[in-house]
């Protein structure tokens, strides 16, 4: 019995060296909600297994009642990965109605078990260096840092000043800009974390469509002292079509969600300020400000002699 115990303990030490894939050894966990992705996710999925460190690896996928043919090529890639010695771990959501972006990345991870946690949509492509560069930045970095990279927008040419915009912003920016975007200053695509920031926060809003939970999380993780870093070096391709989710976001609920974190965060610290903006923007910023804020408001400031001849605004 003794004999037989031993050599158990033994096999199972030896295989889990072997495979690196015991829950306690994985170190990342890609996380992929998937909704109807069957366009994509070969690409997607391929690009996993074409990644320079794939060692203590996992891939959580959750498949929000997708009703195409999104299971079927997940549980072909599932082959092709295990060969690889990579561990796929799957659920799914079997109500028949899509539970929403935010809540299929929570059970993603919930059902992962990695010290890190790399999220990855299905409809885009990782380079084959990002989860070695990110997971090195980690590993020297505080618990509490968001890590994300440089990213190619795809078709090349559909959001070229966004794209430009978000690569060129300097460390210090990522957290200076945070007001001057319609989502986070790193887009939720290329994050990359460890599970104790996620589980310390308390994961994704779970509202549903038409809402920015990527937004809101930021907002929470920079509240919360968070920190931010980017590897600067192009790590991905993100996607631009008709269907991504965000295109779900009114640019009525951002600016919402915005404007009330820069009121609770800033404004509030403020006895009073001055809009450098006398334009439609400008204006509409004015508008949108709580009553007391509004108070605190001196001036509105320009250089365009047009608006500047307006005199004064009320």
């Amino acid at each position: 019995m003794n004999t037989l115990k031993f050599f158990f303990q033994i096999t199972m030490k030896v295989t889990c060296n072997k495979r690196s894939t015991c829950e306690s050894q994985i170190l990342v966990s890609v996380v992929i909600p998937v909704y109807n992705a069957e366009q994509w996710l070969d690409a997607a999925l391929e690009s996993i297994c074409q990644q320079t460190w794939r060692e203590s690896l996992e891939v959580s996928i959750y498949d929000d009642a997708s009703t195409d043919s999104s299971r079927y090529i997940i549980d072909k890639w599932k082959i092709v990965l295990e060969k690889l010695l990579v561990k796929v771990t799957i659920g799914s959501n079997k109500t028949g109605k899509p539970s929403g972006v935010g809540a299929a990345k929570n059970a993603a991870i919930r059902q992962s078990n990695g010290k890190y946690i790399c999220f990855f949509d299905s409809d885009d492509v990782m380079l084959s260096k990002r989860l070695e560069l990110q997971l090195k930045v980690a590993l020297a970095l505080d618990w509490n840092t968001i890590i994300g990279c440089n990213f190619e927008r795809v078709p090349d040419d559909s959001t070229p000043r966004y794209t430009t915009w978000h690569n060129s912003l300097s460390q210090i920016q990522l957290s200076t800009q945070i007001y001057t975007s319609f989502g986070p200053t790193l887009i939720q695509p290329t994050w990359f974390c460890s599970r104790d920031l996620i589980e310390y926060l308390g994961y994704f809003d779970e509202i549903g469509k038409g809402h920015p939970e990527d937004l809101t999380f930021f907002y929470k993780h920079l509240k919360n002292n968070g920190k931010l870093y980017r590897v600067q070096e192009t790590l991905l391709l993100y996607r631009y079509h008709e269907n991504a989710a965000s295109f779900s976001v009114s640019e009525e609920t951002i600016w919402d969600i915005r404007l009330s974190h820069l009121e609770v965060e800033v404004l509030s610290k403020w006895q009073n300020f001055t809009i450098w903006n006398a334009g439609k923007q400008g204006r509409r910023f004015y508008r949108s400000l709580t009553q007391k804020d509004r108070g605190k408001v001196l001036a509105l400031c320009d250089v365009d002699e047009k608006k500047i001849s307006k005199g004064e605004y009320r």
